[in-house]
């Protein structure tokens, strides 16, 4: 689900903290993907003609697979080597909104069994986008499609984007990739929105540099997490009639929720907002501070050449997709793939300061304002 609002709010304090590009500006990068979000995403997004799911011969879905499959290629074709970050089991706290999804899901089946027979097109597909579920079924035929590509997955212990922030702050990573603006609470360096959208959508790939954020909020990262519970996060609920300029305003008037609670629970006639009860903010504090995750240094990382045969007897044989493309793609990964990831420049140049000069003539120049670089210019020098 996200946080509700943080995407504006950062916009609107931290505007300098955005940074919109396109793919191919993210060369020579590695970049840890939320591939739970990735399977969802690509469960609703790749679709036939008419509107419904990729399907083989059989009637097994194969919507997520093409998605993994082709915008992977994409990524290493642009020089960028993704890993894929699975999530583990959910923390106890989301199993309230596990469980409201569930009833979501029950409520659009139930409104499209009420028009499928006389409903559009369009009103069918709207309620059957969000009956959308990703199974066991699903997450293992990614992971076996990504091990015949030779991408690297990670099997995170709980929350995905938790361990995709842990490897992007412990330098395996450049930055971390989802569409959850509450990978932010976990400190990656980076985050990267729209990474796996389709080129058709024309979005650009937004990154949110995490420092510039949290200056631009004015908020060390314990009150930032304060802000993003209040806000609205999968762990708990939210406080009525609380939204993201209010939540944003009472966090920065309180300092924290620990002294909001406490204010709105001893001056009920003063404030028109109520805690829920057994409210477990700071059970969902500990969730983002001290996240269940597996040490950077201790994952390894390592993309391999794709096993072709082995791809055209998974994707081919078995889940019905075309061996001309199918080969094609592998040809590519296997291009992209062979020389490893080209270095960028910004990682072999650094800017330095000039050397003063120490000759009479500069010295002269500099007192009389001759000199119209002056003493600070700059150079490139390589490392």
């Amino acid at each position: 689900m996200g946080v509700k609002g943080l995407n504006q709010l950062i916009k609107e304090h931290s505007p300098h903290a955005y940074k919109e590009f396109q793919l191919k500006n993210l060369f020579g990068r590695k970049v840890a993907i939320d591939a739970s979000m990735c399977l969802y995403q690509f469960l609703i997004a790749v679709r036939q003609s008419d509107g419904q799911q990729l399907t083989n011969e059989d009637g097994e879905t194969t919507s997520h697979l093409s998605g993994f499959f082709y915008r992977t290629i994409r990524m290493v074709e642009n020089n960028i080597k993704p890993v894929y970050v699975f999530d583990g089991k959910p923390p106890v706290l989301k199993g309230g909104e596990l469980e409201k999804r569930l009833l979501r899901r029950e409520e659009a089946q139930k409104q499209m069994d009420q028009i499928k027979d006389e409903g559009s097109v369009a009103e069918v597909m709207k309620y059957e986008k969000r009956l959308v579920r990703v199974g066991r079924d699903q997450n293992d035929e990614a992971k076996k499609l990504l091990e015949l590509m030779g991408i690297p997955y990670v099997n995170a212990p709980c929350e995905a984007e938790a361990q995709c922030a842990e490897l992007a702050r412990g330098g395996k990573v450049y930055a971390a990739a989802s569409e959850d603006m509450d990978t932010l609470c976990y400190e990656p360096p980076y985050l990267l929105r729209h990474l796996t959208f389709a080129e058709a959508r024309k979005m650009p790939i937004d990154q949110i540099t995490y420092s510039e954020a949290m200056e631009g909020l004015g908020m060390p990262k314990d009150q930032f997490i304060d802000l993003c519970i209040l806000l609205g996060c999968d762990y708990c609920e939210t406080i009525k009639g609380v939204g993201p300029v209010t939540a944003y305003k009472l966090i920065k008037e309180h300092g924290s929720l620990d002294n909001l609670v406490e204010y709105l629970q001893n001056n009920p006639d003063k404030t028109k907002f109520k805690v829920p009860e057994n409210w477990p903010y700071k059970e969902a504090r500990e969730l983002f501070l001290h996240p269940e995750v597996m040490e950077a240094s201790k994952v390894e990382l390592k993309w391999k050449e794709p096993d072709v045969d082995g791809l055209i007897e998974y994707m081919v044989k078995q889940k019905g997709f075309s061996e001309d493309r199918i080969r094609s793609g592998a040809e590519k990964l296997k291009k992209g793939l062979k020389g490893g990831v080209q270095g960028r420049l910004d990682g072999f140049f650094s800017v330095v300061s000039k050397p003063k000069e120490t000759n009479g003539k500069d010295d002269k120049k500099r007192k009389t304002g001759s000199d119209k670089k002056g003493p600070t210019s700059k150079k490139t020098k390589r490392k």
